[in-house]
């Protein structure tokens, strides 16, 4: 049982766990973690800009400033045994036994539990999205890139914001962030290069957002969580773009030894981000049995589907860097990743943008039809209130 402190049980006991204890809150989050950092933050005297393309991408990023705030409905309620209107098939051991033989109070509690894990990693990749922006700023040569890389502050901390938020008054559980993704942010941060921070946030973690948030998207049934997703995918495929555009100019003409010291940091977040995003600390803490929660997860139809969004942008986005040599290809087809490579990647990320607009619309609309509705009960209220004649 992983260790839990401060934390709430659960009023349901599991007669399935061989010590017979609850499910245990997984601790509050306190305290920092300090990454030493080098490299010099960069002033430029030149203030013509190099890339229209980027520009654009910030103006853009100006006109689609949100607030988590306001454009979203806080008040709505939410389920709390499945706060997000998550489907069974998403739950990672839900086509197994164990999941047939739970009954539904414990499937309440592993939904609950599940969504708590996925948002907690949400919050903690957000937030270290934020640093790397901020690190951009501060180390990436072009104003243009240094425009834009500002609005991706901002966003960035909007989106920590609402996932904190979502956490404490939506789900009410939170995690610890994984080993592999604090691995992962730990050698993005400490790398001085700024393209090395590009190259791992904004192709390959913003990659993982974009997969992540585009299921959220299109598979949650709770109507807060899909319109909040739909606000943040928006955000992340411009985030997206501009890695990609920064870093195809100036990958296309690395030497040998620069190009296979990139695909080989590439290739390790590839294989951890494929083989070990599979939710030990969730199973660990509610401890159905932990090792085969792990290994039914590592087989699991919806994990495969999870899967296959992550890779479907992030094998496309690398193949469109030039970071494509033998080396990067060899390594995908191991681990079964290179047909994702005929993906067109600027296709996917528009059709995600459209989606989520479709989404942003039809939220605006019911909350005009709301309005109206209320306006027009209020109406009726005065008139009945009047005397007859």
């Amino acid at each position: 049982m992983a260790d839990s402190t401060g934390g709430t049980e659960h009023s349901t006991g599991k007669t399935e766990r061989p010590d017979g204890k609850k499910p245990e809150e997984p601790a509050r989050l306190a305290g920092h973690w300090a990454i030493p950092v080098t490299g010099d933050s960069l002033f430029t005297w030149d203030y013509d800009s190099d890339s229209d393309r980027l520009l654009r991408l910030y103006d853009k990023g100006k006109r689609l400033q949100w607030d988590a705030a306001t454009a979203l409905d806080w008040s709505r309620p939410v389920d709390p045994g499945d706060p997000l209107g998550m489907p069974d098939e998403l739950i990672w051991i839900a086509d197994s036994e164990l999941w047939d033989r739970l009954p539904e109070s414990e499937r309440a509690v592993v939904r609950r539990h599940t969504a708590a894990w996925m948002y907690s990693q949400f919050l903690h990749g957000e937030q270290g999205a934020l640093i790397c922006a901020a690190r951009v700023v501060q180390t990436v040569p072009g104003i243009d890139a240094k425009f834009f890389a500002s609005t991706q502050v901002m966003d960035e901390a909007r989106h920590v914001e609402a996932y904190d938020r979502y956490l404490r008054e939506k789900i009410g559980v939170r995690y610890d962030i994984t080993a592999s993704l604090q691995g992962l942010l730990d050698s993005i941060v400490r790398d001085s290069r700024w393209d090395i921070t590009y190259l791992g946030m904004q192709v390959l973690i913003e990659g993982l957002a974009l997969a992540s948030f585009g299921i959220q998207r299109d598979l949650m049934k709770d109507p807060l969580a899909k319109a909040f997703n739909a606000y943040v995918l928006k955000d992340e495929a411009r985030h997206v773009a501009f890695g990609q555009i920064a870093l195809r100019d100036h990958y296309r003409d690395l030497t040998d030894a620069e190009r296979r010291e990139r695909e080989e940091f590439a290739l390790e977040a590839c294989w951890v981000l494929h083989a070990r995003y599979n939710g030990e600390e969730l199973w660990r803490n509610l401890d159905y049995g932990a090792e085969e929660c792990i290994e039914l997860t590592k087989r699991s139809a919806s994990l495969r589907v999870f899967r296959y969004r992550l890779f479907s942008r992030i094998v496309p986005a690398l193949k469109s860097i030039h970071l494509f040599g033998p080396r990067m290809r060899d390594g995908l087809e191991k681990l079964g990743l290179l047909r994702f490579a005929a993906m067109d990647i600027n296709a996917i990320m528009e059709a995600d943008s459209r989606a989520a607009d479709e989404i942003e619309l039809a939220m605006r609309r019911q909350q005009i039809e709301a309005a109206i509705e209320i306006g027009r009960s209020g109406r009726t209220g005065v008139q009945d209130d009047r005397p007859a004649g």
